[in-house]
């Protein structure tokens, strides 16, 4: 665990030591802050309409504001994820120090977990700052906070997610820019599975359903940890470790 936790200090470090941890993070804020500020507003004028026609609406903050903010920072997360991941490997291969890295000492395993972990840890502190936004209304409201919580776990399950398909997509080219794309491909595919709802109840249908990350963030939003959510994304978390693994040792045996 030493090495692996050298290797994801090494990494967070170049991550805050070059331009794309304050760039992400800018943008992050950004967006984040855009939507939280527009739902909200939208979430006030509901209820002053409704005081002033003199219906009685009910207003849940959970349901009409922090939910639909889940999602939407979950939408963001699904174009810088692959920023974030696209690097960890391909920058090696780039400046020809994957073979070193490779057949040195360390373990493949420490390694990977030590990268993956990295580019967690990154993701993590682009969600402090949504956090930090949803904390004002805390302060003006009441929300029930498991909701929020388990909203978040699961938007850290699903990063979490996509960034072992990254450092995969990482291990597989030198060119940083090709593995964003492919990341964000490989994302967008997983988010767009669940459309396939829409044209029928079929097996088939249900298979793909499944397979997208979006459908098993709902019970989250809900405050709700469902095991098959949790397996699922524990699953494909494994995957994708486990065919960077597997990408790693071909280069030691080329090595």
């Amino acid at each position: 665990m030493r090495n692996t936790w050298t290797i994801c200090r090494r990494e967070l470090y170049s991550y805050f030591v070059s331009p794309i941890a304050w760039v992400l993070l800018a943008i992050f804020a950004v967006l984040s802050g855009a939507f939280t500020y527009l739902i909200g507003q939208s979430f006030v004028r509901a209820g002053f309409e409704s005081q002033l026609s003199g219906q009685s609406m009910p207003m849940n903050v959970n349901e009409q504001v922090i939910a639909p903010l889940l999602s939407n920072i979950a939408v963001i997360g699904l174009f810088l994820i692959p920023l974030i991941s696209m690097r960890l490997l391909a920058e090696e291969k780039r400046q020809g120090t994957i073979e070193l890295l490779v057949t040195s000492p360390v373990h493949e395993l420490e390694i990977i977990l030590g990268k993956w972990l990295s580019a967690v840890l990154m993701y993590a502190a682009l969600i402090a700052v949504f956090f930090l936004d949803i904390s004002f209304f805390f302060f003006y409201g009441n929300p029930d906070i498991k909701p929020v919580l388990t909203g978040i776990l699961g938007i850290l399950l699903q990063g979490a997610c996509l960034l072992a398909l990254g450092t995969f997509v990482s291990s597989l080219t030198r060119n940083q820019i090709v593995a964003g794309a492919i990341g964000f491909a490989l994302a967008l595919l997983l988010w767009i599975l669940s459309w396939t709802t829409s044209f029928g109840n079929s097996d088939t249908v249900q298979f793909l359903n499944y397979l997208s990350i979006v459908s098993h963030l709902d019970s989250f939003t809900r405050g709700v940890i469902d095991s098959k959510d949790v397996i699922y994304y524990c699953s494909m978390i494994f995957l994708g470790l486990f065919l960077t693994a597997r990408s790693l040792e071909s280069l030691r045996w080329r090595a």
